[in-house]
């Protein structure tokens, strides 16, 4: 009994039996299920709510921690730098695995027969952007704490990096205010503590709204394409990020393990967003300096977007195989450039990756956007998979920054280190 009450307060085992319910009440009853929503919305907005000042503590805390302006700027080039590297082989992973497994093969759809209508309002918000000088415009807040009330990760961040690298400047003028900043983000990790408590509410609440909306049927016309989804992100996580990880001695299935509570709530809402401020600190815990963790994580939940570079790509060539309509290596190629763009708008939340594959299809129209309605019913069940994905991603690329930098403690990094490296360190001991 002792053993199963402790497994039953833990949270990723309160967030797994949600999960479980979730399904359970979202397939038995589907209008309670949709009617349940708000439970995920409301976790999910309280997240939100925490996430402006998290990031801004944390990557203030960062900077002041590495008192070197230089070094700052070497950990966030190298950072930027693994980012792009990394995302232009999850979009190339994911146009290779369209052509291996053509997962739109015999769907022969007509795109005339097709009704544009149901994805109107994501081909909207699209097109409500301003290309790549409207993204880079957009960076900037408009004042100091509209960065903070709009809740969009990248402006905070530009505000953030601004502040810590000005208190790094001031020396020790700035060391007082540098340390009501670290105290202040013990405040808010706190709040972060009573919001995860209600983490498998929010699960709950979000499972059951997806499988009662949409249902579990709704998966079996469009599976293969699912399917191929979720099998080229488990083959990019486990070879390609386990690759990079084993080269700074760290096991990807330990990693996982790892952080196992906050993929569960990634999980349950679908939106990777929900777990920042848990992996922050986790991070932290295996050993990835503060300042590496609190530039590389907040940083790449919109730079470092594997799992929706891995979707843009294949959902693509799903639709034109789909379709019949045929991509020249050109057009695949402008793709690639478009994607890479596309993807860094599209944030850690739910819906952001559709709208993001509605910018790319808009740009190279030789797929007509009314055909995203043909994945519209499943783009649920994906968002997860891209959430999953993301999350991982960040994970690794935080340790293997920190690595790069010098800022990894192997000590701490234990618990996920490969068991091959630690055997052969006892052996070099003896």
């Amino acid at each position: 009994m002792t053993i199963i009450r402790k497994l039953l307060d833990t949270l990723y085992v309160q967030v797994l039996i949600a999960i479980a319910l979730g399904i359970l009440v979202g397939h038995t009853w589907p209008d309670v299920g949709v009617e349940l929503k708000p439970l995920g919305d409301g976790f999910i907005k309280l997240i939100k709510m925490i996430i402006g000042p998290i990031i801004f503590c944390t990557v203030v805390s960062g900077i002041t921690s590495m008192h070197d302006v230089k070094q700052v700027g070497r950990g966030g080039g190298k950072a930027l730098l693994y980012f792009e590297v990394v995302s232009s082989v999850a979009l190339l992973v994911g146009l290779l695995a369209a052509h291996v497994l053509h997962p739109g093969s015999g769907f022969n759809v007509d795109v005339k027969t097709l009704d544009a209508s149901a994805v109107a309002g994501f081909v909207g918000a699209a097109q409500h952007g301003e290309g790549v000088t409207g993204f880079l415009l957009n960076v900037i807040p408009t004042t100091f704490f509209d960065a903070f009330a709009k809740g969009e990760i990248l402006p905070v961040l530009l505000v953030s990096m601004l502040f810590g690298l000005a208190l790094v400047m001031l020396g020790d003028k700035g060391r007082p205010l540098a340390g009501l900043v670290h105290q202040a983000s013990e405040v808010f990790f706190k709040i972060v503590g009573m919001i995860s408590r209600v983490a498998p509410i929010g699960a709950f609440g979000a499972i059951a709204f997806t499988i009662g909306k949409y249902g579990v049927g709704s998966l079996l016309p469009l599976m293969k394409l699912v399917g191929t989804f979720y099998l080229t992100a488990f083959v990019f996580v486990t070879c390609v990020l386990g690759s990079i990880a084993r080269g700074v001695g760290v096991s990807i299935f330990r990693l996982l393990g790892y952080i196992k509570a906050e993929l569960l709530i990634v999980l349950g809402t679908s939106s990777s967003e929900s777990a920042l401020p848990q992996l922050i600190l986790k991070l932290e815990s295996l050993g990835a300096s503060k300042g590496v963790v609190g530039i590389v994580v907040p940083t790449g939940y919109t730079f470092n977007l594997d799992g929706t570079n891995i979707y843009m790509t294949l959902a693509v060539l799903f639709l034109a195989q789909a379709t019949h309509i045929d991509l020249t290596l050109e057009q695949q190629l402008t793709l690639l450039l478009v994607a890479m763009l596309t993807s860094k708008g599209a944030g850690a939340v739910v819906g952001a990756g559709f709208v993001a594959l509605a910018a790319s299809l808009a740009v190279v129209p030789t797929v007509p956007v009314a055909a995203m309605v043909l994945i519209l019913g499943v783009d649920r069940f994906m968002a997860e998979c891209r959430s999953l994905t993301n999350i991982i991603g960040n994970a690794v690329a935080a340790l293997v920054v920190a690595a790069w930098e010098g800022e990894l403690d192997r000590e701490k990094l234990a618990p996920v280190a490969l068991k091959v490296r630690r055997s052969t360190e006892k052996a070099g001991a003896r």
